[in-house]
């Protein structure tokens, strides 16, 4: 069965001097990044985790992250993304839900995790990375101690499976952050199996042949501009890790689109990982401004997925990369593989139209498959390797995993139409969830923070058309008093409850209609709030 740790180990073994990890100025072999890994293994089991326990990354874009997940894939447990632009409630809602034993951190959320830790009786082991100007709390361990180390190949009594399971948390569409379950197996090969068909390469036929793979060929260097918290950037560095490449992330913490640039031509990066319009937007910019500026003959593919990317976008990146692939893939945490979007110098399909994947379709809500050219509305839905579901929820499972004609699909509530030719058509989410720059969020949850706001008698959220970040929020409120709050108060209200990118960028105040059972007429509210604003589709 296929496991991440094994096959990380073989291409340890055949390159152990080549560069699995690049983050700046600091650079880690990939016998170093083995080695790290062991150790940080061996802390967890020496701290009494158990076979799937729960590891919780807490971490900016460093080594460190893809270290923690390399860590627990050889100990036999199950790493946990976490975004960490949450605040304590949100932490506590994740780290309970997911059951974690262990969260690794960076020094610089100790304030925040100082707050939440005595509610959280289920962590066994706090790890704080070193930050300049923060120190490590007495009561974490040091990570830069731990993987100092030298503790040999960690292999748990249990040992390691293809069922071990990797949790991805999600926004999804509705209600809490629900943790996606990939086992390994599933995962390697709806990633590929280890091939790149876009590149004729096949899938791994074994676990040896990828140390082989890597000792015959470098692959180059990714370069992970989103963050690893999501599934855009971690599953593509999971890709070219089991290549054989390496992983580079960006100096800052912070996306800046010339250091995007600079990164790109220090590193001679082969491909790159963004979140759609919020990166591509600042990155064609920056290439108009300063043409000819950087070597970037290197770049031969840039990846997407999680949020719509304009095609004149596309058109005026490819100008300036004429020999790069740009790839926009249409799918999320729980369904990937939906569609895709492949884009070459000269030619880029539509906005929102996508060729639908090998195991996708397009079903109505009975269940009855969509037929191309017929113009009828349907889910997306897509089979073949699959998560297992949602951890800890089976009402959500059923309602996202459902059996049409025989077979088992993800339908996670994108609509689209069926183009004559096959294309999708993609027409959004049934829900009214926002995604704005690749984050979704749930206007419930903004609309009880703003509700809290004194003064406040009604509020609803709706997304607004954002030319750089696909959608953003909008607050409209209806407030009993003279004297309302403005933009700048309410969002930072709104942030005081809820991490940054889910308070509103736009405000109106007017009275707010509901149905007699109490529920928003969204569509009027978004009109609503369209007309105010002077904005159109």
């Amino acid at each position: 069965m296929w496991n991440y740790a094994d096959l990380w180990e073989s291409v340890a073994d055949a390159v152990p001097f080549r560069l699995a990890q690049v983050h700046g100025q600091r650079q880690i072999a990939w016998g170093d990044f083995d080695r790290r890994a062991d150790a940080l293994a061996r802390h967890f089991l020496d701290a009494g985790l158990g076979r799937q326990s729960k590891v919780a990354a807490y971490l900016f874009n460093a080594p460190e992250y893809l270290e923690t997940y390399y860590a627990a894939f050889k100990a036999g447990l199950a790493p946990v993304n976490t975004n960490y632009r949450y605040v304590a409630d949100e932490l506590i809602y994740l780290f309970d839900n997911a059951d974690a034993e262990a969260v690794v951190f960076h020094a610089g959320f100790a304030a925040t995790v100082d707050q939440i830790r005595g509610r959280l009786p289920k962590v066994k082991t706090w790890v704080a990375v070193a930050e300049p100007g923060h120190a490590i709390p007495a009561y974490a361990a040091d990570y830069d101690a731990i993987v100092s180390r030298t503790v040999g190949r960690t292999r748990a009594s249990w040992g390691r499976s293809g069922d071990d399971v990797l949790i991805l948390y999600t926004g999804g569409t509705t209600g809490m952050p629900k943790g996606v379950m990939w086992r390994q197996e599933d995962l390697f090969w709806v990633l590929g199996g280890g091939g790149a068909a876009l590149m004729d390469v096949p899938p791994l036929s074994g676990v040896a042949e990828a140390g082989e793979r890597a000792k015959a060929a470098d692959p180059g260097t990714t370069l992970a501009a989103a963050p690893l918290m999501h599934g855009t950037a971690q599953f593509t560095a999971l890709g070219a890790l089991t290549s054989g490449g390496s992983v580079a992330c960006l100096p800052s913490q912070r996306f800046d689109a010339i250091e995007f640039w600079n990164e790109v031509a220090r590193l001679k990066a082969t491909s790159a990982a963004i979140v759609g319009m919020a990166f591509a937007a600042p990155l064609l910019e920056a290439l108009d401004r300063n043409p000819g500026h950087w070597d970037l003959t290197s770049l031969r593919r840039i990846g997407s997925s999680g949020t719509m990317w304009s095609m004149d976008n596309k058109q005026g990146l490819l100008k300036h990369l004429p020999d790069c692939m740009i790839f926009d893939s249409f799918g999320s945490s729980e369904a990937v593989g939906m569609g895709a979007s492949t884009s070459v110098a000269g030619v880029a399909p539509e906005t929102a139209r996508f060729m639908v994947g090998p195991n996708a379709a397009v079903f109505t809500e009975d269940g009855r498959r969509v037929e191309a050219g017929s113009g009828e509305r349907g889910l997306v839905a897509v089979s073949g390797f699959l998560p297992s579901g949602y951890y800890k929820d089976p009402e959500k499972t059923a309602k996202t995993f459902r059996e049409f004609e025989g077979r088992r699909w993800s339908v996670p509530g994108d609509f689209a139409t069926v183009e004559a030719d096959g294309g999708l058509k993609l027409l959004g989410r049934g829900s009214q969830v926002i995604n704005t720059g690749g984050e979704k969020v749930f206007p419930e949850e903004v609309e009880e923070a703003l509700k809290r706001f004194p003064g406040v008698k009604d509020a609803a959220v709706v997304g607004v058309p954002d030319p750089r970040f696909g959608e953003r929020i909008c607050a409209v409120v209806d407030f009993a008093g003279d004297a309302p709050p403005d933009l700048a108060t309410l969002s930072a209200h709104v942030h005081g409850h809820l991490a940054g990118y889910k308070a509103p960028r736009e405000l109106v105040l007017a009275p707010i209609a509901r149905a007699p059972n109490g529920k928003l007429d969204y569509k009027a509210v978004r009109a609503l709030a369209l007309d105010r604003l002077g904005l159109s589709e």
